[in-house]
């Protein structure tokens, strides 16, 4: 076991490095586009609930439009997320009928709680989505809430009533059981609010409302909350605090439903995307890690485990990611929300893996390793790769022509620069302020933004774009001329930059 010193030692460490990181990394095309929603603050946008543009806003009011303004919040928000995962784990653990309960002395406990969290600062997937300020950051503290929440409101279960009693609590009638059963359900409330405001930064946190009604079902001492009031009051507390977001979506069409629950595809069965869905996690955990993973939920499932409650949180989700992989893709990220209660459960694997144990000793350091070399590849390409997943992500080859498309606009030979993808807009707009430019396309992204005005389009304008993505007709059905593009070619990407004249109408775009 990994003793408690050394992990909160490592775990300071990734914090700081994260921290570092956020600073020298150039943003990604979804970061730009988040810190342009900050600039334009609403109770929602078409892609997601705000709370990732109120939270880019904080940031960049203490440290101005900088990367790690933009970044600030998530840099910060790492101590909590870590601390409820830290928590939970130990309150989880500290359980007399648990295989990792240490009834002796609380060091074994307090080791156990602080590996899962220094293994959940380990996987890709946090270190990654608690870097970038995307809706998966506040998506993931708001979470890491929500499990330490129900762990305090397991403290009140019949395993821990004889501890109870012996610290002097007397039994009370009703559903309660105890008054250590009707303290705990205070806690609810706690539940209430990490899953309302889980909500507000994506809707995957309904997977988390869905995912504690699993375990009251599944847990015959957890099931009997749902004679009481508190679970009902804690949902109540949640549905207020997404409310304002749910009247925002009412006055606008619910075109953020349509969009994410659009993506909900019939298409036929397959098993291409589930062989993809698990090499995905398997690098997004780090792939010993993810064994871990994988062996305490299978461990802690069966109905008589005291951790059946993270389980139960896990294996919704899950259920559901399965399902969606036979007939579409899964992206990585998706699952982002499962990854705290997975690491508790990888803590316990850990301690349990009996002739796996070689397995536990290196997945530590060789998630460590990976993660180092994640950081290197981002910010130095360490190794030559013809198409860098990383330099695409950053937009590393977009800055060279984009450079000289601003020089135009920076000089006046371009009246504007127009776009046709939220990226590039993005990026635009933040790295190159002074240059205007307008979206001629997706007016839904950007429903706060003045047009074009007809002084800005009477001239040429550049058309710019990555050659891949191309969409000329949107331009053409804009402006009467689209000329010949020259071609900047970068290290890994091909871009295209159109001379465009003469509009059709009065308003050809947006300028975000």
């Amino acid at each position: 076991m990994i003793p408690l010193r050394v992990s909160a030692a490592a775990i300071a460490l990734l914090l700081l490095l994260r921290a570092v990181m956020a600073a020298l990394l150039p943003l990604s095309g979804d970061e730009a586009y988040y810190w342009l929603w900050s600039r334009h603050l609403s109770l929602g946008y078409y892609d997601h609930p705000p709370a990732i543009a109120w939270l880019i806003r904080l940031g960049t009011l203490l440290l101005g439009d900088t990367e790690l303004g933009v970044r600030l919040s998530g840099v910060l928000l790492s101590l909590p997320a870590t601390w409820f995962v830290w928590r939970a784990a130990a309150l989880l653990f500290d359980d007399p009928s648990s295989p990792v309960s240490d009834a002796k002395d609380g060091g074994g406990i307090k080791d156990r709680a602080a590996l899962a969290a220094l293994l959940f600062n380990l996987t890709l997937m946090a270190s990654v989505e608690l870097l970038a300020a995307t809706p998966d950051m506040p998506s993931l503290v708001a979470a890491s809430a929500f499990v330490f929440a129900l762990a305090k409101v397991r403290q009140g279960h019949p395993p821990l009533r004889a501890r109870s009693a012996l610290a002097g609590e007397v039994p009370v009638a009703g559903p309660g059981a105890s008054e250590g059963r009707r303290g705990s359900g205070i806690w609810w409330l706690a539940v209430g609010v990490a899953g309302g405001l889980g909500l507000l930064s994506k809707y995957s946190g309904l997977f988390l409302g869905a995912g504690a009604l699993a375990w009251l079902v599944a847990d015959r001492d957890a099931r009997k909350w749902l004679a009481t009031p508190w679970p009902w009051a804690g949902a109540g507390v949640a549905l207020l605090i997404w409310t304002p977001h749910l009247w925002w979506q009412s006055q606008h069409g619910w075109m953020t439903f349509a969009f994410q629950f659009g993506r909900v595809s019939s298409g036929g069965l397959t098993w291409r995307f589930l062989a993809e869905f698990a090499a995905a996690q398997a690098a997004m955990a780090t792939p010993l890690i993810f064994v871990l993973m994988l062996a305490g939920l299978w461990r802690a499932s069966r109905l008589s485990s005291p951790l059946l409650m993270p389980a139960a949180l896990a294996w919704v989700g899950i259920a559901y990611f399965l399902g969606h992989a036979l007939h579409d893709r899964v992206r990585g990220n998706w699952p982002c929300f499962l990854y705290r209660a997975l690491a508790i459960l990888a803590a316990q694997a850990f301690t349990l893996a009996g002739r796996m144990r070689w397995l536990s000793l290196a997945a530590a350091p060789l998630a460590a390793v990976l993660l180092l070399l994640a950081y290197a590849q981002a910010q130095f390409g360490v190794i030559p790769l013809a198409k860098d997943p990383a330099a695409r992500l950053l937009g590393r080859d977009f800055r060279p022509a984009a450079d000289v498309a601003a020089a135009l606009a920076g000089t006046g030979l371009a009246k504007a620069i127009l776009t046709t993808d939220y990226e590039t807009t993005a990026w635009l707009r933040f790295y190159y302020p002074k240059v205007p430019v307008a979206q001629v396309n997706q007016p839904q992204r950007y429903l706060w933004a003045p047009s074009l005005p007809p002084d800005r389009s009477k001239g040429l304008m550049i058309y710019l774009v990555e050659a891949r993505r191309d969409r000329r007709a949107d331009v053409q059905a804009h402006f009467r001329r689209v000329g010949f593009p020259t071609q900047l070619q970068t290290p890994r990407s091909l871009y295209l930059a159109y001379p465009v004249e003469q509009p059709r109408q009065a308003v050809v775009g947006r300028m975000p």
